[in-house]
């Protein structure tokens, strides 16, 4: 099997040495190539290397890992990005599936990222769909508010704005997401997008299988605990869920 050539970007030595150890002992289709401190001794290894990956510190001295592509007018290497962040940026790197992981690194969590790695990186698809990620990643970490989203459905990647999210249903451990003009079925369960959209007031969640847009709200039963949105969705109301409900829409 072809070996991955990988590059690690880490400010701290501590940190690369442990990732190093990690991928040595745990991903032997990993050829590590560089060890870099910052991102423009990374963009320097990348251009001699030409990587196939590169692992990435976000919080760095200068530039911020996302930042490496401005220096490259292709990317045509993946990324994954490290972090220690807190809860809102985690949601930054969802927002936009960007694949990271978490320090201290889980070994599983990092097996899981290199296998989804080897699964992509053949296609040229990838490529375009890490480009808007990432402009998606800079946008949500750089404001603070989530505007936009990205899904998969099929394959296909689709970047959706918020305000054009009508509810989201929650079929198992998938979800359909409602837009003005269509419906997307992905893989993520309910629980995924209430965490996305935990600082935007507008998307309530009315009952077990309903994130609603409060701002799409047209009518609603008191006796029958239905929810009726602009775009003709009917949606369920729960009996716990009624009071707090009728809290948000006359706040």
């Amino acid at each position: 099997m072809t070996k991955i050539r990988t590059i690690l970007v880490d400010d701290e030595e501590s940190a690369r040495d442990v990732l190093e150890n990690l991928l040595l002992r745990f991903c032997p289709d990993i050829e590590l190539i560089a060890k870099c401190k910052n991102v423009l001794e990374a963009v320097e290894q990348i251009k001699i290397h030409q990587p196939d990956l590169v692992f990435l510190d976000i919080e760095m001295p200068n530039y911020a890992g996302y930042e490496i592509v401005k220096f490259f007018e292709e990317v045509n290497f993946s990324m994954i990005f490290v972090t220690a962040y807190d809860n809102y940026a985690i949601r930054a790197f969802e927002v936009a599936a960007v694949d990271y992981l978490l320090k201290p690194i889980e070994i599983q969590r990092l097996k899981d990222a290199v296998c989804r790695f080897q699964k992509t990186f053949t296609f040229e698809k990838h490529q375009i769909q890490q480009k808007e990620n990432l402009a998606l990643l800079k946008s949500t970490l750089e404001t603070n508010k989530v505007k936009k989203i990205s899904v998969i459905e099929k394959g296909e990647q689709h970047i959706l704005s918020v305000d054009n999210i009508s509810a989201i249903e929650a079929q198992e451990s998938y979800s359909i997401i409602y837009t003005d003009s269509k419906k997307y079925m992905v893989s993520k369960n309910l629980k995924h997008f209430e965490t996305i959209f935990k600082d935007l007031p507008e998307f309530f969640r009315v009952h077990k299988s309903w994130i609603i847009n409060l701002k799409e709200l047209k009518s609603y039963s008191k006796s029958e605990l239905s929810i009726h949105l602009n775009n003709g969705i009917v949606t369920k109301l729960s009996k716990y869920k009624k009071a707090e409900f009728e809290l948000a829409i006359l706040s």
